[in-house]
């Protein structure tokens, strides 16, 4: 099963703060696409992380979250019962059991650590509700203390508890040994895998830690959390699929929910990020193309309709023959072995990153003699109104627009379009490229287009005074 704690974990990533609205709206996404259990936070942080919660565990009750709802909490009985007070389906509380924890942040023995743990888990399970310890720091243990600690919390009430690779140091012998260690020592108990990713293990780990024993792994959408994350929803669930043939998640949804994050987060994913990247689908060496043209299991671990993708090839200097004919077929443009032996030695003599179809249809007007593109009158500046999907985040659409030749201004903004760019080039020919480019970035819906014809001065301030003394218009 997976638990997810975007909305706990998550909320520790640097720079991110969820509203109450993008908690709800994303707990309902998680339960939607199937999530097992969510990690909504704690109540005892801020008013309104609890009465997001509150809101979580209201749609719980009259059916519109079917996951289980995970409420997190220090080791401090105050913390416990306000947390119990919402109603949740479980409460996590959490004491680090490392000797660097024990002495350095605790100041407690490992017998004075029992005893909390115990007293904690205790009074929370007497309060009606579920418990899950999580042991913090739990891969820098003494592996034998741990066992006694995760006897302690079972002993006390808890029947699941959380092994946590807290500064991701664990690799995955180490993690399937250590959980086969807890699970032969502790029978009738839950086993959680939460692993940090800071040695870029994470997904690796949780999935030596399911052949170990555990059967909860918690993950984050993106990988959110403190410094540099935890497992990542979307390439775990795909890894899990592919290796052991089981869909822990609706995987066509991870697309929309990586959006859904990126948008309340304000962090977008690397193109290179695994499943739902720019690049995760997207070929460019030749051999690739070719590869894949003939079958794309050479250079695919899965098809991209699996999880909601769709495959791209990247033309340029790398592309060879095949991927080129490939677009140019698609595009309607049939060509003889001479004409497509120029065009893709053409190509090979450009040094840009990406050759767009506009590039190629030109390469191949110039090559051909052939009149292939629309002619358009030629202006200097306009502005172009660009509206986004509703799952795509503005600002990382935006931040590709302004990046694009000839763009010098972008502006997110209110009403019916959410940017408005400004375009400064030479010709109508270079404002048609930019447009195209502005088309082809991920998330655009639609653009608008107007050109500018004359600029005015802005209007000086005693005019500017004089307007505002004008009476008001009678009908």
């Amino acid at each position: 099963m997976l638990l997810d704690s975007t909305l706990r974990e998550g909320e520790q990533t640097p720079g991110v703060v969820f509203s109450e609205e993008w908690r709800v709206r994303i707990a309902k996404a998680l339960s939607d696409m199937g999530v097992h259990m969510i990690e909504v936070g704690d109540p005892n942080v801020a008013p309104d992380i609890r009465r997001a919660i509150a809101k979580i565990i209201g749609m719980k009750g009259n059916g519109e979250i079917a996951s289980e709802v995970v409420v997190h909490s220090r080791m401090v009985k105050a913390d416990i019962e306000n947390a119990a007070s919402l109603g949740p389906d479980r409460i996590a509380v959490f004491y680090g059991v490392s000797d660097i924890h024990l002495a350095h942040k605790h100041r407690k023995s490992r017998e004075e650590a029992l005893a909390i743990v115990a007293e904690h888990v205790e009074f929370a399970r007497s309060l009606g509700v579920k418990v899950r310890f999580t042991a913090e720091d739990a891969t820098r243990a003494d592996p034998n203390y741990l066992v006694e600690v995760v006897k302690t919390a079972h002993e006390a009430g808890a029947d699941r508890v959380s092994i946590a690779d807290t500064v991701g140091v664990l690799d995955p012998f180490r993690a399937r040994d250590l959980f086969r260690l807890v699970k032969s020592s502790v029978g009738g108990l839950g086993l959680d895998v939460h692993a940090h990713n800071d040695l870029g293990m994470a997904v690796a780990n949780s999935l030596a830690a399911v052949d170990g024993g555990a059967d909860v792994v918690h993950v984050t959408v993106n990988g959110l959390g403190e410094r540099t994350g935890i497992t990542p929803l979307q390439a775990f669930a795909v890894a899990y699929y592919y290796h052991r043939g089981v869909r822990l998640v609706r995987l066509e949804e991870l697309p929309r929910i990586t959006a859904l994050v990126e948008n309340a987060s304000g962090i977008t994913v690397m193109p290179t990020f695994p499943v739902v990247g720019e690049n995760a689908f997207t070929h460019k060496a030749g051999v690739h193309q070719a590869g894949v043209l003939a079958n794309p299991a050479t250079y695919e671990p899965l098809p991209p309709e699996v999880v909601g993708r769709e495959r791209d090839f990247s033309l340029d200097k790398y592309s060879g023959r095949r991927a080129i004919q490939h677009r140019l077929e698609r595009l309607g443009i049939p060509l003889g072995p001479d004409e497509l032996e120029a065009v893709v030695g053409e190509v090979k003599s450009l040094n840009v990153r990406r050759l767009r179809d506009e590039d190629l249809l030109e390469i191949v007007e110039r090559v051909t003699g052939r009149a292939l593109r629309a002619r358009v009158n030629r202006h200097i500046e306009s502005y172009i109104w660009i509206r986004v999907a509703d799952n795509v985040y503005t600002t990382s659409v935006a931040r590709r627009v302004g990046a694009i030749r000839g763009v010098v201004e972008v502006s997110e903004i209110t009403g019916e379009y959410d940017i408005v760019a400004r375009a400064s080039v030479d010709t109508a020919e270079e404002l048609n490229r930019v447009i195209e480019e502005i088309r082809g970035v991920k998330g655009v819906v639609s653009t608008l287009t107007n050109i500018v014809l004359k600029e005015l001065p802005a209007q000086d301030a005693s005019w500017h005074n004089q307007y505002k003394r004008l009476p008001p218009a009678h009908h």
